[in-house]
């Protein structure tokens, strides 16, 4: 069993690890921090959770948390986890951190997209970054791990077997990305209250969203050269789910049955990735609360683009699920261990 903790806990995604953590037979869950609810049970913060878990939230220090574990799950807002991180690097615990931190190669685009100083850039350079599904033999011998960011999560997903043969010009990827409202957080904001999100869908940090630069690092390390991508981000009046639908010029004509078969080959094995028969496009009600990732596609000769579509829930595969993903891996624990529920329909 693998102890482990969890600072940050009564978010989204903290809640959501829990949820999923609660029924893996290798991990025991011994501590969940809090500064806004010590003392109250997390069944109490989150009530869905009653007869699940008795542990109560704490108002640790990272370093006391430390202690106690073998692996943590950082939940923090940007700008926290860099001293956690070093800190459990040095005592052997593991880390999976769920935040921006660790995500860039070169700590000075996280500076510059997040507008903070970068306390660790060695640490930056050396950590892991996430997605199984590119990166597995790397995350298998992690000792500290970026946990990918949701958008990017559906956006790699959707394009890498593109861009890995060749298929389509870089240069040309148009990116429609839609969230639902848990994307941001608990924290009490104007745009996530109910009469401002419901029955409306709105763009934002258009040319501007903070996930830009993460989608353009890897689809760069995926061809091997600089990518830059037009990303605009909308929000759905939905508590769960992405949809990212891409567009790009195809390299040369290709036939579409072509391209469904290198999805098949490029996924082969992969336990969370399926491509959907064509003409069913995905829908994010189908991965609710899953760890899947639905993906289509279709070539539109008349223009000489291809089209791609890929669904998530933005808090499982897009977050708490994929980092359960990732520390299976790290243990050498079958990869699905705790992760096998299909989405929830309806």
């Amino acid at each position: 069993m693998v102890k482990a903790g969890i600072i940050g806990a009564t978010g989204y995604t903290g809640a959501e690890l829990v949820r999923i953590l609660n029924r893996h037979p290798q991990v025991e869950l011994v501590a969940l921090t809090s500064r806004s609810y010590a003392g109250e049970d997390m069944a109490a913060v989150y009530p869905s959770l009653t007869g699940y878990t008795s542990l109560a939230c704490e108002d640790l220090t990272p370093a006391a948390v430390l202690e106690m574990v073998e692996a943590v799950f950082i939940a923090l807002p940007h700008g926290h986890a860099v001293p956690v991180a070093a800190r459990a690097l040095e005592k052997g615990v593991k880390v999976i951190d769920l935040g921006a931190d660790l995500r860039f190669r070169e700590a000075g685009t996280y500076e510059e997209w997040y507008k903070i100083a970068h306390a660790d850039h060695d640490l930056a350079a050396h950590a892991v970054y996430g997605l199984p599904e590119i990166y597995r033999q790397a995350i298998r011998t992690a000792a500290v791990l970026a946990n990918p960011g949701c958008y990017p999560t559906s956006v790699i997903l959707g394009l890498a077997p593109l861009l890995k043969g060749g298929y389509i010009n870089p240069a040309t990827i148009i990116i429609d990305a839609k969230s639902g409202v848990s994307g941001a957080g608990r924290e009490a904001k104007v745009t996530s209250l109910f009469v401002e999100c419901n029955e409306n869908i709105n763009p934002y940090s258009v040319a501007g969203h903070r996930h830009t630069p993460e989608i353009e690092q890897e689809l760069s390390l995926l061809v091997g050269a600089e990518v830059k991508v037009t990303f605009t981000p909308h929000l759905l009046p939905v508590s769960r789910g992405i949809l990212s639908t891409m567009y790009a010029t195809l390299s040369r004509p290709v036939d579409e049955e072509e391209l469904r078969q290198v999805y098949r080959e490029f996924y082969a094995g992969e336990p969370f990735i399926h491509l959907l028969p064509s003409g069913r496009w995905p829908h994010t009600r189908w991965v609710y609360g899953s760890n899947n990732c639905h993906i289509n596609l279709m070539v539109d000769k008349r223009t000489g683009r291809v089209i791609v579509a890929s669904a998530i829930d933005n808090l499982t595969k897009g977050a708490s699920g994929q980092a359960v993903q990732n520390l299976n891996l790290m243990y050498g624990f079958p990869e699905t261990l705790g992760l096998t529920a299909p989405g929830l329909c309806p």
